[in-house]
C-alpha cells in the first residue's frame, strides 16, 4: 500500500511538472533589436512562423555559421521560416563587443538579415527569460555559442541542436521542412 501511494505520489508530481512545462508561453517575451530602441514580444511578431532560434558570438570558432543561418533564412522565409539570433558573451568572452559592434560586424562580414537582438545571457544565474524557457521546455541549455532551438508554428520546440551541427546540416533542413509542410 505504501509503495503504490509513493508511485501515486511521483506520478503526480511528474505529471504536475509537465503540465506546468505546457502551460509556458514559450514566446512571450519582449526583447530590444540590436543596437536598436524597437522592442519585439516574439510571439507577436513571429506567430505562425517556424523559428530557428541561434545564441550567436562574433569571436567564435562557429562564428562562420552567420553564412549557412542567412542561407536557411533567405531560402525559407517565403514560406514562414524565420533566424532569430541572440547575442551572448557567455563562454569565453567571444562576444564582447558593444551591440553596434556586433550588429556592424553581423551585417559588414556575413550579410546578416535576418533579426538580431539585444545581448543576453543565456547559461547560468543571469539566464534571460526566454533561454530560461527553452531550458525548461527541452532540458538543454547551450553548451556553447551556436547552439540552435527549432521552433514549430505553434510555439512548440520540435528540436535542439548543439554548435558543431551546422544549421544547413540535413538532420535541421529536414526538420525545417517538416514543420513548414505541417499547418
Amino acid at each position: 500500500m505504501l509503495i503504490n501511494s509513493v508511485r501515486y505520489v511521483v506520478l503526480m508530481m511528474m505529471l504536475g511538472s509537465t503540465l506546468a512545462i505546457a502551460k509556458v508561453d514559450l514566446l512571450n517575451h519582449n526583447y530590444r533589436t540590436l543596437a536598436g530602441k524597437e522592442q519585439l514580444n516574439l510571439k507577436k511578431a513571429y506567430a505562425g512562423k517556424v523559428i530557428l532560434v541561434v545564441n550567436t558570438a562574433s569571436k567564435c570558432g562557429y562564428t562562420p555559421q552567420f553564412e549557412a543561418l542567412e542561407g536557411l533564412n533567405a531560402k525559407y522565409a517565403k514560406k514562414g521560416f524565420v533566424v532569430i539570433g541572440f547575442p551572448s558573451n557567455d563562454f569565453m568572452g567571444q562576444d564582447p563587443g558593444s551591440e553596434k559592434e556586433i550588429k556592424d560586424f553581423c551585417t559588414l562580414t556575413y550579410g546578416v538579415k535576418f533579426t538580431m537582438f539585444e545581448k543576453v545571457h543565456v547559461k547560468g544565474n543571469a539566464t534571460t527569460p526566454f533561454y530560461a524557457d527553452l531550458k525548461a521546455a527541452t532540458g538543454d541549455v547551450p553548451g556553447w555559442n551556436f547552439h540552435k532551438f527549432l521552433i514549430d508554428r505553434k510555439g512548440k520546440v520540435i528540436g535542439s541542436f548543439p554548435s558543431k551541427i551546422k544549421p544547413d546540416d540535413a538532420q535541421i533542413v529536414t526538420k525545417i521542412e517538416a514543420a513548414l509542410a505541417s499547418k
